[in-house]
């Protein structure tokens, strides 16, 4: 079975990296850790946590996407809804809503989602993000849960993972094929 440490970073793109640059470091009050690239064709670090960061791509061709309330249904193309973001309790949740509040960004109302406390806003981008803090009535992790009436036959089978749904690996790769190949990022590193 294969195990997963967590998320190392999630890659979005603007067109106005500076406008992102002010709304997650200095609203967000994330820290901004590290950039590539030139003009046109940028792509940006900031620290969401010790262990997960949040890229962005600059691209001068690319538009806001139209703002759409998270979690309702939209048609088109579309691999995203929104992103949440967990704060470490309660008073860093209440401490952000109000700082969104005062610098006339829209948020939403806090909700009670059951297993954690959220409220919603949006980026510059149109990125739609929640922020949460988890209480302590749920932890949605502890068992499986379906309240779904029509669940798919492949939801009716269980929390799993079943490998078995996939072929096997007969081949792995030997260790001396393992080549691992210079990467664009290689370049923040350059002379240390």
């Amino acid at each position: 079975m294969i195990h997963y440490k967590g998320i190392n970073h999630v890659a979005l793109a603007t067109k106005d990296l500076d406008t992102t640059i002010r709304f997650w470091r200095d609203l967000l009050g994330m820290k901004l850790i590290a950039g590539i690239g030139k003009r046109g064709n940028r792509q940006y670090f900031i620290e969401l946590s010790d262990n997960v960061l949040i890229a962005f791509f600059e691209w001068p061709e690319a538009e806001p996407v139209p703002d759409k309330d998270p979690g309702r249904p939209a048609k088109g193309p579309i691999i995203f809804d929104h992103l949440c973001i967990e704060l470490t309790d309660k008073e860093q949740f209440w401490a952000l809503k109000d700082r969104l509040t005062a610098a006339g960004i829209w948020v939403t109302e806090a909700i009670d989602n059951g297993f954690i406390h959220s409220i919603f806003s949006t980026d510059p981008n149109g990125i739609q993000l929640e922020f949460c803090y988890k209480i302590d009535k749920f932890d949605v992790r502890d068992k499986f849960r379906m309240k779904d009436p029509s669940p798919s036959d492949v939801t009716k089978e269980g929390p799993g993972p079943f490998p078995d749904k996939w072929p096997a690996v007969k081949n792995p790769t030997p260790e001396n094929d393992r080549k691992v190949y210079p990467g664009e990022l290689r370049k923040l590193f350059e002379g240390e």
